[in-house]
């Protein structure tokens, strides 16, 4: 058999193989590319609505003397910037249809408050046609409560603020630890240390098993519509609880999100009072070629290379800046 022959049948047993693991490289490609304009612009988005939480129109609704911490979470206005600012890094701003779609894929929203919290998730209702629909909305504020089991309960803050009954003598109390201390009847009251630690737990444990219920819930409404992904509480770090549970901040989940032979699933935790970090793109304008590093808030039709902490990293890279304006 001669050499070319041979040539030949190797180029015919092996190009299919070589095309397919092209195919796949190419693919996970354009999936990494796709995952890293997400996250960013999830990232962006919990910071924006992050922000909102503590911009008040009234002086009464601002932090007061008596903690920095304790201010009116407007979850609304957070909401609605959340919600922008998401719908612009996705390219969906002006596509209503795919922004509902969008929210099948937002298991839930959490807003950590002063003295509680609100989850905004999925939940049907009886339409006026008889049909079942769905829609998002706000549970109640859930109050950070402890029990120690004896008939005494316990309403935590995010500071040392706090309520507290003693189920004994039937009466209230309500101030900081220190000035309770030795007051109430509640013992965990008198160990500041103890009450500390309970404290962290309480609220991060609340917040969890509360976010956990309702994650599940929409596996059964996403269900109904079609959306056969299975919804989970995602695995966050210690770390990250308690920078979560430091001041009035945004959570947001996003699963399930079909890219490739895969789906995206992140998280994403912004604080009302953190000063934001913005993201950068770097993109490439299609006509020139040229470089160009822009606010993730921004939309330009631009391929986007690189995702940058900041204007001076861009710089670094060869970017140059092109304001939204």
């Amino acid at each position: 058999m001669r050499i070319t022959d041979l040539a030949i049948i190797f180029t015919a047993v092996f190009f299919p193989f070589f095309l397919l693991i092209g195919m796949h490289a190419e693919n996970m490609t354009d999936t990494a590319y796709i995952e890293m304009k997400y996250s960013a612009g999830l990232k962006a988005a919990v910071q924006d609505g992050g922000e909102m939480l503590n911009v008040n129109e009234t002086q009464s609704e601002e932090a007061g003397y008596e903690s920095i911490k304790r201010f009116r979470a407007d979850r609304e206005k957070a909401l609605s910037t959340f919600s922008n600012t998401l719908y612009i890094n996705m390219g969906i701003q002006d596509d209503p249809q795919a922004q509902a779609a969008l929210w099948w894929y937002i298991p839930a929203l959490v807003v950590v408050d002063y003295d509680g919290y609100y989850i905004y998730s999925m939940q049907s209702y009886t339409g006026p046609d008889g049909e079942e629909q769905y829609r998002h909305v706000w549970t109640p504020k859930i109050p950070y409560a402890y029990s120690d089991g004896e008939g005494s309960s316990i309403h935590f803050t995010l500071d040392n603020q706090v309520e507290v009954y003693d189920g004994q003598n039937e009466v209230w109390y309500s101030g900081l630890q220190k000035e309770l201390a030795g007051k109430t009847g509640v013992s965990l009251v008198d160990r500041p240390e103890r009450f500390e630690e309970i404290r962290r737990i309480t609220i991060v444990h609340s917040i969890q098993e509360e976010l956990a219920y309702y994650i599940k819930r929409h596996n059964t409404l996403a269900l109904r519509n079609g959306v056969s992904y299975r919804f989970s509480l995602p695995v966050i770090s210690q770390e990250e609880w308690t920078n979560t549970i430091n001041d009035i901040g945004l959570m947001a989940f996003i699963q399930g999100i079909p890219i490739g032979d895969r789906y995206y699933n992140n998280y994403s935790l912004g604080g009302g009072r953190l000063v934001k970090a913005p993201v950068y793109y770097g993109g490439v304008e299609p006509d020139t070629g040229m470089k160009y590093v822009y606010r993730s808030a921004c939309s330009f039709p631009y391929e986007v290379r690189e995702v940058f902490g900041s204007r001076k990293e861009a710089a670094a890279s060869g970017y140059r800046e092109k304001s939204c304006l």
